[in-house]
């Protein structure tokens, strides 16, 4: 036997090897075709759903229309020209306004305003405290106290309603779409009705309004302003003022405000107004008070003193 050839097991083996081989060689050429095509489906469906999500966030974003302007709040600026600067000083807070001081003569109650800027009557913005400026002229009495140049809290720019008109940009026009003209319908005629006679009413008298009576002066001063019949009389607003710091802590806004309405009574008492000496009466023993509570208040109470001492002196 040739040794060579080898044992017949050993090629039989060789052989089914061999065949197994080609069989499996057979078997991955006809699926390697299958598998390319899954994998193009898998990466042309991987490249739509891109597209799609950057379509979606990248797309055009719908223009918001424009917000309505908001048409600015006017105000118009009273006169305190010729007043007594204590009382310019609550016309203009009542109205929202703020105020300055401006020239040699400084912010003493008993001094008048003798111009102011803006004039009276002007339309402005409200934009928080419109500041008005005020010159002051000596009044006849002597000035007490510490001036007060300025409202107590801050003032904002004055802007002119006309002027903001008319550089504020026009609002866009937007012309109406055209409706589509509709066929002229013959009109319906109406049933005529009889009128109806209403009773007649017997007009209803309005009530007369109360006439507000003038106040007797305690005295006469000339040049002096008359005493305002819409304010409360001096004696009365002297016993809020002492009903609202018998309750009030020291602090600034509290003494500012004691300050304004103390002002307010000394100066309408020294003008001969009704009640003066009983409201610089109720002033000086709130003034006492307010040293014990505050620690403050011994300049305002010699201030009122002197006040008391001189109107007593013109009503006798």
């Amino acid at each position: 036997m040739d040794r060579s050839s080898g044992s017949p097991g050993r090629g039989m083996t060789g052989r089914l090897r061999t065949a197994e081989g080609k069989s499996m060689a057979v078997r991955l050429a006809a699926l390697l075709p299958r598998a390319v095509i899954v994998a193009v489906i898998w990466v042309l469906g991987t490249a739509a759903f891109t597209f799609a999500a950057d379509s979606t966030i990248v797309g055009s974003s719908h223009s918001s229309k424009p917000a309505a302007a908001v048409k600015a709040t006017e105000l118009m600026v009273p006169s305190v020209t010729g007043q007594a600067y204590v009382f310019a000083k609550g016309i203009l807070e009542d109205s929202g306004f703020a105020w300055r001081v401006s020239g040699a003569v400084r912010g003493f109650s008993s001094n008048r305003v003798l111009s102011q800027s803006p004039a009276a009557g002007t339309r402005v913005i409200d934009t928080g405290a419109p500041t008005i400026v005020l010159r002051l002229v000596r009044g006849q009495y002597a000035q007490l106290g510490r001036p007060d140049d300025a409202s107590s809290y801050r003032g904002t720019p004055i802007r002119l309603a006309n002027l903001a008109a008319a550089t504020a940009p026009a609002a866009p026009v937007t012309k109406p779409a055209a409706k589509p003209s509709a066929k002229p319908t013959k009109p319906v005629a109406k049933p005529k009705r009889k009128p109806v006679t209403k009773p007649k009413r017997k007009p209803v008298a309005k009530p007369k309004p109360a006439t507000r009576k003038a106040r007797p002066p305690a005295f006469v001063v000339a040049g002096a302003p008359t005493e305002p019949l819409d304010e409360i009389t001096l004696s009365a607003r002297a016993l809020r003022l002492e009903a609202w710091a018998a309750k009030r802590p020291k602090t600034g806004a509290n003494v500012r405000h004691w300050l304004y309405q103390h002002a307010w009574i000394v100066t309408g008492a020294e003008f001969g107004w009704s009640h003066g000496p009983q409201a610089l009466e109720i002033l000086i023993r709130v003034d006492q008070r307010l040293q014990r509570r505050w620690g403050i208040g011994g300049k305002s109470e010699a201030v009122a003193r002197a006040a008391l001492a001189r109107v007593r002196r013109h009503t006798r």
